[in-house]
């Protein structure tokens, strides 16, 4: 009896708990309604790398003395830049996104923000906050690039990488460091690694879809399982990169070539050695599907895959296929060439 009133009260405590957490409490205020600026029908802007986008921002009315501040929100440090400020009249651009940025204005109520020639790092959260005395109010809107997230690691082996070596292991492979957005997103399109890897945030992640006894066990449920934040100076982990479309083209290369004769083979025909986000770019975007193991510029030998058969492989699902790091004097390989 006593038990049965000790679980009851635990239960009473516990609907008590959550009903607190997700009821606002009875007079507290809600959320001040936007007085100048207009909801964004979709907060999402999807776009792909090279391509222009614009961020809306319109406003209902014009005050009497305003300014309108864009900004964006970096993940790696959580600050925001400034991007762009106007008074309706005049506009100055600030920071490294300049020269790629200006203000949509195709009416006098229009502040949308239009990014040309859209590159990896300007992915993520953005902010236009209208600046008017004590009435400041703002919206929020993601850019999300359409892409690809792959793990990558050195040629000496796993776990190699620092933070800041995995951010620029990334950078010379035509990608970036993946933020957890981009991560989890790819784990749930089927990426199953059983490696920790650095992403943006200076954390450190692996996707699992397959429980398995060497990747956590049996028992742990699939997902993105975490490390949590890590030093990023001394803790060694993998990378996960992510990369987008290409302003280019991947093509192979029949032969026996060693890595050096790969690279000629590549600048004979006006083009360079690809690399390996952009082998995984031609894969997803252009559905590039070889069953051939070709050099890339890092080193190692890799052959995309859009079409699983059994004798590429053997694999049930499309990826890229590596052949790791093969010794740079083999005679065994084509290569993959990339012509922009």
């Amino acid at each position: 009896m006593h038990r049965l009133l000790l679980l009851g009260y635990f239960w009473l405590l516990t609907a008590s708990t959550v009903s607190s957490i997700f009821q606002r409490p009875t007079g507290s205020p809600a959320p001040p309604r936007l007085q100048y600026l207009l909801e964004p029908l979709h907060s999402t802007v999807h776009t792909q790398r090279g391509a222009t986008a614009t961020l809306p921002c319109v406003l209902r009315t014009l005050p009497r003395n305003y300014r309108v501040k864009w900004s964006k929100v970096e993940p790696a440090n959580y600050r925001e830049s400034i991007i762009i400020i106007t008074n309706g009249l005049y506009h100055k651009n600030y920071g490294p996104l300049s020269p790629r940025v200006r203000l949509r204005h195709s009416h006098r109520y229009d502040a949308s923000l239009t990014i040309t020639d859209v590159a990896l790092e300007d992915e993520g959260r953005y902010r236009c906050q209208l600046v008017n005395g004590l009435d400041d109010e703002s919206v929020s809107l993601t850019l999300h690039l359409e892409g690809v997230v792959f793990p990558y690691q050195p040629s000496n082996g796993r776990y190699k990488f620092n933070y800041h070596e995995a951010k620029r292991a990334c950078e010379q492979q035509d990608s970036r460091l993946a933020t957890y957005q981009q991560l989890y997103k790819a784990w749930t399109e089927g990426l199953d690694w059983c490696n920790a890897g650095w992403i943006l945030d200076g954390t450190v992640h692996y996707p699992i879809i397959n429980s398995r006894e060497p990747c956590g066990g049996r028992l742990l449920l699939p997902g993105v399982r975490t490390y949590g934040a890590k030093d990023k100076q001394k803790d060694r982990f993998d990378a996960f990169c992510f990369t987008s479309a290409l302003q280019g083209q991947v093509y192979f290369i029949r032969g026996h070539l060693n890595f050096k004769e790969a690279g000629q083979a590549c600048r004979n025909h006006g083009a360079a050695i690809a690399k390996v986000g952009q082998l995984y770019s031609a894969w997803k975007f252009s559905r590039l599907d070889r069953c051939d193991g070709g050099w890339l510029a890092d080193g190692s030998v890799r052959y995309p895959i859009t079409t699983p058969r059994e004798r590429c492989g053997g694999l049930p699902d499309p990826g890229v296929r590596s052949f790791g790091f093969p010794s740079k004097e083999m005679r065994t390989y084509g290569t993959y060439c990339f012509v922009g």
